[in-house]
């Protein structure tokens, strides 16, 4: 990553939500990679963020700020001191959404983000501005379906989640037409790996059936989803940094896609679990019953997919059996999992 590396060498970059799953392993990825480039991290700490994940990094080009996206006047003065940002703060839970209500999702993924746009009209310094959004504004599609989302799909959200998350996408648009402020936009398909919160499939499964606990699977269990490693994530938000064009928009796949049927199986089989714990429930309102994306416009940037999901899969699942007290101190902290998820 010789050019990369100069390209970040004495930046410092604004991480909002850096606490959480995927802000917290985009910070290890540059901490650990890139030795001449600092961390400003700005976290609420949520019941989802949680600064454990960010235990034995190296702090010495690392500085956190416990605060609100929302604040605009910290924003602002933060991202005087940084030369790029990215923001992860997100309400992230689909379940949540539907049955726990949309006003968290409301004031995080549509105010929070005007939030920042007003303080990236106040800040000149910041070169690049990356929003990390999420393949769900598309909507769905068949499961035999021969079509891709691209960066060009219509908007068709179908969850108070992802309808909150295409308002901030299109905010986000509006302020690089009116003030040309430096945005783009990233699209991602689903993300695994360590340190994820267990409302999330992999790890909630993985839990459940470390506990002899049956496998709620939604329906049919045949809905699909692409996954994505999160260190390829972040290896893609780098690519974006370095050498996307501001106010386009790019979406992020691996194009490997698996039913959660398919998940849960895999999952039973690593921990040598019967498939008698996977149990069929009653659907969600709208569930969206396919994803697929073409990344072609971001693998012409250079970017490719280094992790099999195979393996990586292998290798959270084993994390996750050896880190159970990261698993204890996440549900000792959160009444939102027994609230949402019912572990």
């Amino acid at each position: 990553m010789p050019t990369l590396n100069k390209f970040l060498e004495n930046k410092t970059i604004l991480v909002c939500g850096g606490c959480g799953f995927m802000g917290s392993n985009f910070i290890r990825f540059i901490l650990d990679n890139f030795k001449k480039t600092k961390i400003i991290n700005l976290d609420l700490l949520t019941y989802a963020g949680n600064k454990d994940n960010l235990k034995e990094i190296n702090l010495k080009n690392y500085s956190f700020i416990r605060g609100d996206i929302n604040n605009t006047k910290l924003v602002a003065g933060l991202m005087k001191k940084a030369d790029l940002a990215v923001n992860f703060a997100a309400e992230t839970h689909v379940d949540k959404s539907i049955h726990g209500g949309a006003p968290d999702f409301v004031r995080t993924n549509i105010l929070g983000v005007q939030s920042l746009l007003e303080a990236l009209r106040q800040s000149p310094k910041i070169l690049k501005f990356i929003q990390i959004s999420t393949d769900e504004v598309w909507g769905d599609l068949s499961l035999n379906s021969k079509i891709k989302f691209t960066e060009k799909s219509a908007f068709k959200p179908n969850s108070p989640y992802a309808a909150s998350k295409a308002a901030g996408d299109l905010l986000v648009r509006s302020y690089f037409r009116t003030y040309g402020l430096p945005m783009i936009v990233s699209h991602s398909v689903n993300n695994f790996g360590p340190r994820q919160f267990p409302e999330k499939l992999i790890p909630f499964f993985a839990l459940r059936a470390m506990q002899n606990k049956p496998l709620p699977l939604y329906g049919d269990g045949k809905n699909v989803r692409d996954w994505l490693y999160v260190d390829d994530h972040s290896s893609a938000i780098l690519t974006l940094f370095q050498k996307a064009k501001t106010g386009e928009v790019y979406a992020i796949s691996r194009s490997e896609e698996y039913s959660n049927l398919e998940i849960a199986d895999r999952i039973l089989k690593i921990l040598d679990k019967s498939n008698n714990l996977i149990t069929f429930v009653k659907d969600r309102p709208g569930h969206d019953r396919r994803y697929s994306v073409d990344s072609s416009k971001l693998r012409l940037l250079g970017w490719q997919p280094k992790f099999s999901f195979e393996k990586q899969l292998k290798k959270t699942i084993s994390w996750y059996k050896e880190n159970l007290q990261w698993f204890n101190n996440v549900l000792k902290k959160s009444s939102e999992i027994n609230k949402h998820i019912k572990i």
